[in-house]
């Protein structure tokens, strides 16, 4: 009994990151779930409507790209991540320690923030690029396409730094992963 219950908190113990990085895809899912009612909703009372914006196309690709792009990486991305940390923690038995416990860390938080900084900022400067572009009828400002460039432009270098983050984070999560595994492979070895 003794054992077992020894082996049931390690089991515990070694399957924090993939916990952790479920409760991210979780949240992340929520924020989209509330984003996507959000967007329903505001049909009937924003002008003009996200529906209008991703058909124009145009400025409205951006919109249409970060929603896309938010529920690929911040959703199902940050899910897979739990399925790497899973195999490591439950299947290969190893614990987070060290140095990779610090990049396991910088993955979680900075691929999260990553993803929510980019792609917000894609869909608010695509709504914002299209509404300027769209006829003054249907809710838009009637703007040139130049004249809408004014309202994307700012919005470049910010998405830029935000998928830096995205991407140091990944691959701080990658190297997590090797360190991890190797020392898995090393800790066998020696078993044997």
């Amino acid at each position: 009994m003794n054992g077992e219950y020894s082996m049931m908190g390690s089991n515990i113990e070694s399957g924090v990151w993939s916990k952790r990085f479920m409760v991210a895809a979780i949240v992340q899912g929520l924020l989209v779930t509330i984003l996507t009612s959000s967007i329903v909703v505001g049909q009937m009372y924003v002008k003009p409507e996200v529906s209008r914006v991703i058909a124009f196309g145009s400025a409205g690709m951006w919109f249409t790209m970060g929603y896309i792009m938010y529920i690929a990486v911040g959703v199902i991305g940050v899910a897979v991540s739990a399925l790497f940390y899973h195999y490591l923690e439950h299947t290969l038995i190893v614990a987070y320690r060290g140095i990779a416990s610090y990049l396991a860390w910088a993955h979680l938080m900075m691929m999260n923030i990553g993803i929510v900084g980019a792609t917000w900022l894609m869909m608010y400067g695509g709504y914002e690029g299209a509404k300027a572009m769209l006829p003054v009828n249907v809710g838009g400002l009637g703007l040139t396409a130049a004249e809408a460039h004014e309202v994307l432009a700012p919005l470049v270098v910010p998405i830029a730094v935000f998928i830096i983050v995205l991407v140091i984070g990944v691959i701080a999560g990658g190297i997590g992963f090797i360190v991890t595994y190797r020392n898995a492979m090393k800790s066998t070895k020696i078993s044997k």
